[in-house]
C-alpha cells in the first residue's frame, strides 16, 4: 500500500529529471544483494561477516563501520525492490530541489541516523538480532521532502503537506504492522532526514537574503 502511494503520488514529476546519485544509490544495492544471494546465501548466518547491524558485530567487535554497511545488504529480491523502486521516484524529485550533493548527504546521514536509533534500541531492549537494509535511509528522503514542503516556500506540483504526511504515516504502519521489520530505523531516518531538510530550507533562506 506505500509503495503504491509512492508511485501514484510522485510518478508525474519524475519524468526527464535528473537521476544521477540515486541511481547509484541503486546500483550499490542490487549489487550488494545480488553478492549475498550468491556467495553467502547457503548460510543467512554469513550476513554477520558483511556488515549486518547488530550489537555483537559494531560493540563486542568494534566493527563501526556496519552502522554504513548494512544500507547496503538485502535480505531477497521483494526488500530491495520495495526500497529501490521507492527510491527511484522520490530521489529523482529531491535530487532537482536540492542538488546531487545535497541529495547524496542526506541520504548516506539519513541512513546512518536511523541505523544509530536502531542500535540504541537494540541496547535498550539487549536485542541481539541484526538489521540490514536501506529502509531507514529512504525514510530520510521522506523527512527531507516533508521539511521542503512545509518550511522552504516552493511549490511542487502534485506534491502537499497532506500527501506527503499520508505517504509516511502509511509506511509507519506497514511497518509496525509487519514482522522482522526495524522501525527504530525508519523513525531514527525519517527525523535524522527532516532536520537535514530543515537546515537545507534555512540555508536557502540565507542565500536569498545575501
Amino acid at each position: 500500500l506505500p509503495l503504491f502511494s509512492y508511485t501514484s503520488i510522485l510518478s508525474k514529476r519524475e519524468a526527464n529529471e535528473s537521476r544521477c546519485v540515486q541511481n547509484k544509490f541503486i546500483g550499490s544495492n542490487g549489487i550488494s544483494t545480488t553478492v549475498k544471494k550468491t556467495t553467502f546465501s547457503k548460510d543467512s548466518k554469513n550476513l554477520i561477516y558483511i556488515g549486518r547491524l547488530d550489537i555483537q558485530g559494531v560493540l563486542m567487535q568494534r566493527e563501526y563501520g556496519r552502522i554504513i554497511w548494512s544500507m547496503f545488504l538485502h535480505g531477497d529480491i521483494n526488500h530491495i525492490f520495495n526500497n529501490m523502486v521507492i527510491l527511484f521516484f522520490l530521489g529523482a524529485m529531491i535530487e532537482k530541489e536540492i542538488g546531487h550533493n545535497w541529495l547524496l548527504l542526506a541520504y548516506l546521514l539519513s541512513g546512518i541516523g536511523g541505523n544509530l536509533v536502531s542500535l540504541a534500541v537494540k541496547i535498550m531492549n539487549a536485542d541481539m538480532v541484526g538489521s540490514i537494509g536501506a529502509s531507514g535511509a529512504v525514510f530520510g528522503l521522506d523527512g527531507v521532502l516533508l521539511a521542503l514542503i512545509l518550511f522552504s516556500g516552493k511549490q511542487m506540483p502534485d506534491v502537499t503537506p497532506s500527501r506527503v504526511i499520508l505517504m509516511i504515516v502509511l509506511s509507519i504502519y506497514n511497518g509496525f504492522s509487519g514482522v522482522n521489520i526495524d522501525n527504530a530505523a525508519h523513525l531514527g531516518g525519517l527525523f535524522t532526514g527532516f532536520l537535514i531538510g530543515i537546515i537545507i530550507c534555512i540555508k536557502d533562506r540565507i542565500k536569498e537574503l545575501f
